[in-house]
């Protein structure tokens, strides 16, 4: 049975010191090897941004695909080899700019892969321009008079668009954060798990410090229900966001691999693909 260890490679990070990004790599490993996992098991798609170098420093399968379009590319492997625990990360501008459009679909289709979003309210690679997360009046190389635009409510946004697995967490939480990603692994359907990430280069305000001071842990929240909808969307709505932990969970809906008529209970990678000669040579007719 694979260990945390097995999920380690032999490339070294090179996120800056004390980023949150550790910790959240350091969640998936200890996830997928406490929900029983192989690397061989486990398919990790990422986008772009300092987040989205995360595929490549996992053990398992790994994909680096373009700006915004991690999720169309996971989906697209779900439902290739539906055997594979699919994994998709990124960042907040990666995910809510770019590929907010990615993100609404995936989430209203239900399809059953795990999108965690490193959160750090700014985008870093490009050192240090505002993201859709940023606080209004944050001022960045982009915006040095302050951000005029209200950052996007992502939590409600998917409520909204109907998500049935939506989660928060701190990357400081190391055992909150790796108890959300095996919760989102073994939900049947798409779980969103927002990471607040905090980056300490180029963000000077919603620093860890910052973010101790204004989280709330819905597990101490007296009498809150995970499977209640509109005491989620509440709870967010007083909370300014700033939640972590299970915010809303749906599981009497059906993924959306359940839904499609057909779908072979055998992966694209079994399949026997071969065709016999008559039928090519008809295809080929086709285009002469």
């Amino acid at each position: 049975m694979a260990t945390f260890k097995d999920f380690r490679n032999d490339v070294k990070p090179n996120w800056c010191p004390g980023c949150g990004d550790f910790s959240v790599q350091a969640a998936m490993q200890r996830a997928a090897a406490n929900v029983g996992l192989e690397p061989e098991n486990l398919a990790v798609i990422s986008g772009i941004g300092c987040s989205g170098r995360i595929s490549g420093y996992i053990n398992s399968y790994g994909f680096h695909s373009i700006h915004g379009r991690a999720l169309p590319i996971a989906q697209g492997v779900k439902m290739a080899n539906r055997d594979l625990t699919v994994l998709a990360a990124g960042g907040d501008g990666d995910g809510f700019a770019i590929g907010t459009g990615h993100t609404v679909h995936a989430i209203r289709r239900n399809i059953n892969i795990t999108y965690i979003v490193m959160d750090n309210h700014i985008y870093g690679l490009t050192k240090g321009q505002t993201s859709p997360r940023s606080d209004a009046g944050f001022k960045t190389k982009s915006t040095p008079l302050g951000s005029v635009e209200q950052p996007l409510s992502t939590m409600e946004m998917a409520l909204t668009v109907g998500a049935t697995f939506v989660a928060q967490s701190f990357s400081t939480d190391l055992k909150e954060l790796t108890a959300l990603i095996e919760a989102g692994i073994k939900h049947e359907g798409f779980s969103l798990i927002n990471v607040f990430s905090p980056c300490v280069t180029y963000n000077k305000v919603n620093t860890y410090d910052w973010f101790k001071e204004n989280l709330t842990k819905l597990s101490e929240v007296e009498g809150y229900d995970p499977s209640n909808r509109q005491m989620a969307m509440q709870t967010l709505m007083e909370k300014d966001g700033l939640v972590t932990g299970l915010i809303y969970q749906n599981k009497d809906r059906k993924s959306y691999q359940d839904l499609i008529k057909g779908y072979s209970e055998k992966p694209l990678t079994e399949a026997n693909l071969k065709i016999d000669q008559d039928y090519f040579d008809k295809l080929v007719e086709e285009f002469v």
